[in-house]
C-alpha cells in the first residue's frame, strides 16, 4: 500500500477554512505553492488538516534532508529543553555553538584552520559572508550571478537575480554589486557549446574587471555551486576552478553559497566538492538545522577575523535547541548512509526521466547533482522557449493527486527535486509515477492547441 492517502479533495474543507482566515490576517505578499495546511509530517510524508497523506517532494525548500522529525533530532532537542532554551551566545556563551562550530569547520572543504559564525538564516549568513569580506579585503564591490538567488533582505536582494517576484517594487538597493552569467550551458548567454566554448563564461570573468568593475575594487564573488531558485543549474566541471584562479589572482574571495545545495544534497557534504574548490568563505542554512532555523558562515580564520569584536552577532544567531538539531544532523550524516541515499535518488530519478524525455516533448533538459535534481520545461524544444503555465499545471496536478513539488527556475519553468533523503524507495516511485501522470496530463492538454495551430 502506498504512502499516498487521500480522503477529500485538494484543498479539504479545513483546509479552504484556514485559507480564509490565512487572508484576513496574512500579507499577500507571503504566498504559497499549495493550498495544503500541515498538521503532521514524519520522514518524507505530510498530513493535512483534513487527513489527506502526501509525498513531500519540496522538504520545507530543501530543509529537511535528514527528514521530517528525525528521531535523533527531535531527543537531541527534547535534551536540550531540559537544560535551557536562550541565553544569547553574545552575553553568555554556551558549549553546542563552540561543538557546532569546531565541526563545521571540520567538515567543510578545505584543510585550512577556519572559524564559524552562526545565524538564523541564509539571507543573514550572506549578508555576514559580504561584511566579513569586505572588512578584510577593505574593498566594496561583490560579483553575483545571473539566475543566482541569495535571499530576500535589501543586501542579499541586490545579489539576487530574478525580478519578479523578488525584486520588483523594492529598489533602490545597495550599491557596488555587479552581475556576471553564471555556467548555465542549457540557456548559454554567449550562445555557445560546452565543451567547444573552452568554458568562455568563466574566462570572460578577466574582461568584466577591464571593462565592468576594477579588480582591486572586488572583495567577493558569490555562487551557488547548484543554482538553487535560478532552476538547479550545475556549470560544466572546470567552472568554479576557472573563476577560483582569477579571483586569487586579483586578491578577490569566492563565497560558496550552499545554503541549498549542502548537507547532502547533492550526494557530497557541500556541493563545492563535486569542483575540487575550497572556497574562502562557506554559507549554510536549510538542512543545517534539521527543521530548525539556523544558519552559519565558516570560513578562513584570517578572513572571519576581518570585522572587530562586536562586528558580528545578533540576539538568537547560533540559538542553543537550533545548535543542539544541527549537531544531531552531523551526527545522522556520520551514522547513517543519507550521502549514499542522495546518489540512489539522484539516480532513480535520472532514470525516469530519461524516459520522460523520450515521452514528452515538454521536457527541454533533465539536470542535477545527486539528489538535487530538476526537469525545465518548454513549449519548444527547438526554440527553447519557457513553458510557465504548463509547470503550474503540473504542480497543481501534483498537489491534487498527492505529491507535493515545487517550481523554480527565473522564467518559472522549472521543477525541482527536494525530497527528503530519507525517503524509501517505494515512496520514492510512488512520487515519480504521479509526476510522471502530471507530465502526461500537461501534454494532453496542449496538443489540441498544437494541433490548432497546425491547422
Amino acid at each position: 500500500m502506498g504512502v499516498i492517502e487521500l480522503k477529500t479533495s485538494v484543498p479539504g474543507p479545513n483546509s479552504k477554512t484556514l485559507a480564509a482566515r490565512r487572508e484576513a490576517v496574512v500579507p499577500r505578499g507571503l504566498s504559497h505553492a499549495t493550498p495544503v495546511y500541515v498538521a503532521h509530517a514524519q520522514g518524507a510524508c505530510l498530513e493535512d488538516v483534513d487527513g489527506n497523506r502526501f509525498l513531500d517532494f519540496a522538504g520545507g525548500i530543501g530543509s529537511l534532508n535528514s527528514g521530517h522529525r528525525n528521531a535523533h533530532v527531535v531527543a537531541q532537542l527534547e535534551s536540550q529543553l531540559q537544560n535551557f532554551l536562550h541565553a544569547c551566545a553574545s552575553v553568555t556563551p554556551y558549549e553546542n555553538y563552540i561543538r557546532l562550530a569546531e565541526r563545521l569547520n571540520r567538515i567543510t572543504p578545505g584543510k585550512f584552520p577556519k572559524k564559524t559564525l552562526l545565524v538564523n538564516t541564509g539571507a543573514e549568513a550572506v549578508e555576514n559572508a559580504v561584511k566579513i569580506a569586505r572588512a578584510h579585503t577593505g574593498r566594496p564591490g561583490i560579483i553575483a550571478f545571473e539566475d543566482a538567488f541569495h535571499g530576500r533582505t535589501m543586501m542579499t536582494l541586490a545579489l539576487t537575480s530574478k525580478t519578479h517576484p523578488y525584486k520588483a517594487g523594492f529598489a533602490p538597493f545597495p550599491s557596488d554589486v555587479y552581475r556576471i552569467p553564471y555556467g548555465y550551458c542549457y540557456r548559454c548567454s554567449y550562445s555557445l557549446k560546452y565543451p567547444s566554448c573552452d568554458v568562455y563564461c568563466a574566462r570572460h570573468l578577466e574582461d568584466t574587471f577591464k571593462r565592468v568593475v576594477a579588480a582591486e575594487d572586488v572583495a567577493a564573488i558569490i555562487a551557488e555551486p547548484v543554482l538553487g531558485e535560478g532552476g538547479f543549474v550545475n556549470p560544466p566541471p572546470e567552472f568554479f576552478r576557472i573563476l577560483m584562479d582569477i579571483c586569487h589572482k586579483h586578491g578577490v574571495l569566492f563565497i560558496a553559497d550552499e545554503v541549498q545545495s549542502g548537507f547532502g544534497r547533492t550526494g557530497k557534504m557541500f556541493g563545492s566538492e563535486h569542483y575540487g574548490i575550497e572556497p574562502d568563505l562557506i554559507v549554510t542554512a536549510k538542512s543545517l538545522g534539521g527543521g530548525l532555523p539556523l544558519a552559519a558562515v565558516t570560513g578562513r580564520a584570517e578572513i572571519m577575523d576581518g570585522p572587530g569584536a562586536g562586528g558580528l552577532g545578533g540576539t538568537f544567531g547560533g540559538n542553543p535547541l537550533s545548535c543542539a538539531a544541527a549537531n544531531a544532523v552531523l551526527d545522522e550524516f556520520e551514522k547513517t548512509n543519507l550521502l549514499a541515499r542522495a546518489n540512489s535518488i539522484g539516480q532513480r530519478f535520472e532514470t525516469r526521466a530519461r524516459e520522460w524525455k523520450q515521452r514528452f516533448d515538454l521536457i527541454g533538459d533533465a539536470r542535477g547533482l545527486g539528489a538535487m535534481r530538476a526537469i525545465e520545461l518548454v513549449k519548444s524544444r527547438e526554440t527553447r522557449e519557457p513553458a510557465p503555465e504548463e509547470t503550474r499545471q503540473i504542480t497543481q496536478y501534483c498537489y491534487e493527486h498527492g505529491l507535493i513539488t515545487i517550481t523554480a527556475g527565473s522564467y518559472g519553468n522549472v521543477i525541482r527535486l527536494l525530497v527528503p533523503l530519507v525517503v524509501s524507495d517505494q515512496q520514492m516511485d510512488e512520487g515519480l509515477d504521479v509526476l510522471q501522470a502530471a507530465l502526461a496530463s500537461a501534454c494532453e492538454k496542449r496538443r489540441p492547441l498544437a494541433e490548432a495551430v497546425t491547422k
